[in-house]
C-alpha cells in the first residue's frame, strides 16, 4: 500500500511541477511576444521589420477567428545606451496604445508602466532589470538613447518601470518603448506599424496557423513563437522524456512490489487454501478472494497515493514553500500544474496495470494440492 501510495503521488507531483514549469517559459514567451507574430515580406535578416499599415485585411477580419484573443502592434529597432560608465547595445521595442498593460504588470518589478498618449510621443522607457544593473541605471534617471541609422539620431528618454522575465532572449536586449518614437525616426505614417503579435486563446496548432494564413495580406508573413525561439521549446519537450522515464521507472516498482506482496500473502495462506479446496472451493473461487484482496490494497494506496501528491501540490501551489534560483531556473519558486485529466489517467493506468500484474500470482492457486497444503508448516 505504501509503495503504490508513494509511486503514485511521486508521479503526480512530477507531472505537476514539469507542467507548471513548461507552461511558466511558455506564458513568460507567449506574454512577450505573443503566440504568433505577422509581419512583411524581407530578404533582410535585420531586426528592424519593414512597415505594413495597421488597416491590413488581417486586422479587418481577424474577429472572424474565434481563437483570437487579442492583436498588439509593435516595431523593433536598434540602439545604444550609455550609462556612466558603460555603453549596451539594445533593441527597442515600440509598443502602441493596443499594449496590454496590465497582462505584462506580473514582469514589473519597480517602477510604473510607460504612458503612452492620445497625440505626440512618450518619452518614457522600461529597462529590463539585467540591463539597469549593467549600467547602473535606476527608475527616474534620464538617458539619451542613439539610435543607428544614417545619419544618426538620438532621443532623450527616463527610465519609469524595470521588469524582469527571467529570460536571457529578452532581458539582455529589449528596452520597452513607444512605437510613435519608431515611427518618427523612420519617417512612416501614422497607421504604418512593424508587425501585430496575435494572441490566441487556446494552444497553437496548424489547422489554427492554416485558418490565419488564409486571411492574410499576399505581402505579410506568419511567424510561429514556437518556432521563431526553438531553441526553447525544444528544450521544453526533452523534458517530456525525462519524467516519463522516471515515472516509468517507479511505476514499475510499485506494480512489481504488489505482485510480490500477493505471492507472499498466497505462499503464507496455503493451508487455507487447500482447506478450502478440501471443502468443495473451485480455483476460480479461491483466486477471486486473493485478487480482490489484492485490489483491496491498491484501492487504498490509490486513496493515500491522491493525498499525498494533491496535498503537497497543494502547499507548494499555495505558499511557493520550495525556492528556486532564478538566474538557472527561469523562475524564482518550484511550479504547479492542475493537469487534471493526465492525473485521471495516472490512476486509470497504475489500476489496470496492477489489475494485470495480480494475476500471475494468484495462478499459483490452481497448482496447490490440497493434501499437501494442509499439512503445509
Amino acid at each position: 500500500m505504501g509503495s503504490l501510495a508513494l509511486g503514485l503521488g511521486v508521479s503526480m507531483l512530477s507531472f505537476m511541477v514539469l507542467g507548471g514549469f513548461q507552461k511558466t517559459v511558455s506564458d513568460r514567451v507567449y506574454g512577450f511576444t505573443g503566440h504568433y507574430q505577422i509581419q512583411r515580406f524581407s530578404m533582410s535578416n535585420a531586426f528592424e521589420e519593414l512597415p505594413f499599415s495597421q488597416k491590413s485585411e488581417f486586422s479587418e477580419k481577424k474577429n472572424e477567428l474565434d481563437f483570437v484573443e487579442k492583436t498588439q502592434s509593435f516595431a523593433h529597432k536598434a540602439a545604444l545606451i550609455k550609462g556612466d560608465e558603460e555603453v549596451e547595445g539594445v533593441l527597442m521595442k515600440g509598443v502602441g496604445q493596443d499594449f496590454d498593460t496590465l497582462a505584462f504588470q506580473e514582469y514589473l518589478i519597480e517602477g510604473r508602466m510607460i504612458q503612452i498618449p492620445d497625440e505626440g510621443t512618450s518619452n518614457e522607457i522600461m529597462l529590463s532589470l539585467f540591463i539597469a544593473n549593467r549600467l547602473q541605471l535606476n527608475v527616474g534617471d534620464r538617458i539619451i538613447l542613439y539610435f543607428v541609422q544614417d545619419p544618426p539620431r538620438y532621443r532623450r528618454v527616463e527610465v519609469v518601470g524595470i521588469y524582469e522575465t527571467f529570460l536571457e532572449n529578452f532581458d539582455e536586449k529589449i528596452v520597452i518603448g513607444e512605437l510613435q518614437t519608431i515611427r518618427n525616426l523612420n519617417g512612416w505614417k501614422a497607421d504604418q506599424i512593424g508587425g501585430l503579435e496575435v494572441f490566441v486563446n487556446q494552444d497553437p496548432s496548424e489547422e489554427m496557423s492554416f485558418d490565419m494564413e488564409k486571411i492574410l495580406d499576399l505581402d505579410l508573413k506568419l511567424i510561429n513563437s514556437q518556432e521563431k525561439y526553438l531553441e526553447i521549446f525544444d528544450w521544453l519537450k526533452l523534458l517530456d522524456t525525462n519524467v516519463y522515464v522516471f515515472i516509468s521507472l517507479i511505476g514499475f516498482v510499485a506494480i512489481f512490489n504488489m505482485g510480490a506482496i500477493l505471492f507472499i500473502l498466497i505462499m503464507e495462506r496455503t493451508q487455507m487454501i487447500g482447506l478450502l479446496k478440501a471443502l468443495g472451493a473451485k480455483n476460480a473461487q479461491i483466486r477471486r478472494i486473493f485478487f480482490w484482496n489484492g485490489m483491496r490494497i491498491l484501492g487504498r494506496g490509490l486513496v493515500i497515493g491522491n493525498a499525498i501528491g494533491l496535498g503537497l501540490g497543494f502547499l507548494q501551489y499555495q505558499f511557493r514553500l520550495i525556492p528556486l534560483d532564478a538566474e538557472s531556473y527561469y523562475m524564482g519558486y518550484v511550479p504547479i500544474d492542475w493537469n487534471w485529466p493526465v492525473f485521471v489517467l495516472l490512476n486509470l493506468g497504475i489500476a489496470v496495470l496492477t489489475a494485470m500484474v495480480l494475476w500471475i500470482p494468484v495462478v499459483v492457486i490452481s497448482r496447490v494440492n490440497p493434501i499437501q497444503s494442509i499439512r503445509f508448516d
